[in-house]
């Protein structure tokens, strides 16, 4: 009986990245191409979802959605956005380089790309952390700390910032028709009154005032300073935010762990290409995980001005 050797199980033993369900290299990766971008629609749905979930809140609390943003630091959203869309030409690069056969110029590539995957969960988790601290968290995390909550004024409480005109305008003549006529405040025109605090029945104007300087003075604050500044509120507006934060959290959170997973399979990659694995003739798991990269880059690209910037 000769000493021969046994063949591999399909026809294509010269190649070890060839399935034996297919015929040749390019139809192997054109199969998994079309594979790769039916489970990229698939995330693109998932996310569809959360963001009519998103526009339906917005569209019926504005209110909570201005309370809950004075919470978000734009700076280190802003730091976030910039992180992905460099480590996104990282990882367009390493897949070129893939392509060309460059070893190390891909190993280095994709190191920074895990870098500045790693540089975003850290920002996220400061953000995380600060929120948290506040008592501003998701669900039945959500207890605000004193911190937060604004101390009622007292009854003759003095005006701390200077009044606009316009609502210096309105205080007097309320105070002038309240004079000559008790009924003359509920007749006053509503739409005189800065949004989104309108007059109600009841409240005076000294409380409409001090309700609106409020807000202005939370926002303002909260958009020149950041999360250095923990803003403000009545402990019933800030209550009423509670969905905002876990809609936050939620899309935030879901798109984190794509990151994470994210992670893992460039971690996978750069042991792969460290031992040379990649070259001209193969180059496939690069390509995927860079298509799912980019769309975790796209993704957020959609959060941070939903979140961060319109108020």
């Amino acid at each position: 009986m000769s000493d021969t050797t046994a063949q591999p199980a399909n026809d294509h033993g010269h190649d070890p990245h060839l399935a034996h369900h297919f015929d040749t290299p390019q139809q192997q990766f054109t199969s998994g191409k079309i594979g790769m971008w039916a489970f990229l629609v698939t995330e693109i749905l998932m996310f569809s979802g959360l963001f009519l979930l998103y526009a339906v809140y917005r569209a019926n609390h504005y209110d909570m959605f201005v309370v809950g943003s004075a919470f978000l630091d734009t700076n280190l959203g802003a730091l976030n956005t910039v992180v992905l869309l460099l480590s996104s030409f990282t990882m367009a690069w390493a897949v070129r380089t893939a392509q060309l056969g460059k070893r190390n110029a891909t190993v280095v590539l994709l190191a920074l790309t895990l870098l500045g995957a790693a540089g975003f969960m850290g920002i996220k988790y400061m953000e995380y952390s600060h929120k948290l601290h506040l008592g501003v968290g998701p669900g039945n995390f959500f207890d605000p700390s004193d911190e937060v909550i604004l101390p009622e004024p007292e009854p003759s409480g003095i005006i701390e910032e200077e009044p606009t005109r316009e609502l210096r305008e309105v205080a007097q003549a309320a105070e002038s028709n309240s004079d000559s006529d008790p009924a003359a405040i509920e007749e006053e025109p509503r739409t005189t009154l800065p949004q989104p605090h309108r007059a109600e029945p009841g409240i005076s104007a000294e409380a409409r005032y001090h309700s609106f300087a409020e807000y202005t003075h939370t926002t303002a604050h909260a958009s020149t300073h950041g999360e250095h500044h923990v803003p403000q509120f009545r402990r019933e507006r800030l209550m009423s935010a509670r969905p905002f934060f876990s809609i936050y959290f939620g899309m935030t959170g879901l798109h984190g762990i794509h990151v994470l997973v994210g992670m893992g399979l460039i971690t996978w990659l750069l042991i792969r290409a460290a031992r040379g694995t990649f070259g001209p003739q193969y180059y496939t798991p690069v390509d995927f995980v860079g298509l799912y990269w980019h769309l975790v880059d796209l993704i957020w690209i959609f959060l941070f001005p939903l979140l961060y910037l319109i108020h």
